[in-house]
């Protein structure tokens, strides 16, 4: 899913590209995506960009000055194509999503999969769809610290809640922890304050390295390869590879249809923590360590 870095990216090409336009239709291909109907679509129509927001993991894209507001979430497969070309065809099969027509080009909309998940709000006050969380990048430590804290979850899940902080995932949050070398269940309220103040700093830090990454990558283009699996993630999708830090290997934890990915020397002092699906299978003889894991592999 697209996070607060591609999301970023996403807007800063699209203020390039639309901001001054005027969108001439908006043609609507899949049934799912459009969620609300007043304002009807077409109240954007002959209208032009003035502002562009990001709420949450949402594009926000406001129509003079914020008289109407599309508002889109790429939820996990959605994903944004520019073609400097008005009119342009939406991809064929399931695939293809919406255009948006601008006067100078076309911006596409297309979904992979079968699971049709991403969707588009009509608004006249784009902050009723905002869930609430601390924008992480301009928090203060006090402000991080109190939400952070308000509650006692696990790090992972306090992360990754909306209405606690405001655009990380599931994929920037194991990048996160991994660089704060904390462990993804350590419950928020019983971390030391030393914890908290490196979550913080890993929290900015990696937010916007991975920012300036990602407009590298683009080069000034329109981003076309936004995954949540990167070849310079230390953490995230690299189950089994050496952990860059410590040369361990990347573990993992699988629930649903998510996985956390952490290194158990940098961040569990050398504990495995249990995977639901293997714990089960295995009871009382789960690994508790990557000596006792590679063992266990060896039979």
């Amino acid at each position: 899913m697209p996070e607060l870095p591609d999301i970023t990216v996403y807007i800063e090409a699209l203020e390039q590209r639309i901001v001054g336009s005027t969108l001439t239709k908006a043609r609507i291909a899949s049934p799912f995506l459009l969620r609300t109907v007043a304002p009807p679509v077409s109240a954007a129509e002959g209208k032009t960009v003035t502002e562009l927001r990001r709420i949450g993991k949402r594009i926000a894209i406001g129509f003079d000055k914020g008289s109407v507001w599309m508002v889109l979430h790429l939820m996990i497969a959605g994903r944004l194509h520019w073609k400097p070309k008005p009119g342009a065809a939406i991809p064929g099969g399931k695939r293809g999503v919406a255009a948006f027509d601008f006067s100078n080009g076309t911006l596409l909309l297309t979904e992979a999969g079968t699971q049709k998940r991403a969707s588009l709000h009509m608004t006249d006050n784009p902050a009723t769809l905002d869930p609430g969380g601390l924008e992480p990048l301009t928090a203060s430590l006090s402000d991080f610290r109190s939400a952070l804290t308000a509650e006692n979850h696990t790090l992972k899940r306090a992360l990754t809640d909306p209405r606690v902080f405001s655009g990380i995932g599931n994929a920037y949050s194991d990048e996160i922890l991994h660089r704060a070398k904390l462990s993804p269940i350590a419950h928020t309220q019983k971390l030391k304050p030393e914890e908290i103040e490196r979550l913080y700093i890993a929290v900015q830090s990696s937010l916007r390295e991975w920012i300036q990454i990602l407009r590298d990558t683009s080069k000034g283009q329109f981003p076309e390869n936004v995954t949540a699996f990167r070849p310079e993630m230390a953490a995230h999708g690299k189950y089994g590879e050496p952990c860059p830090a410590c040369g361990a290997k990347i573990q993992r934890i699988r629930y649903a249809s998510n996985e956390t990915n952490y290194c158990p020397n940098c961040q569990t002092g050398g504990k495995l923590l249990a995977d639901r699906a293997l714990s089960r299978l295995l009871g009382s003889d789960w690994p508790k360590s990557l000596e006792e894991l590679e063992a266990l592999k060896k039979r």
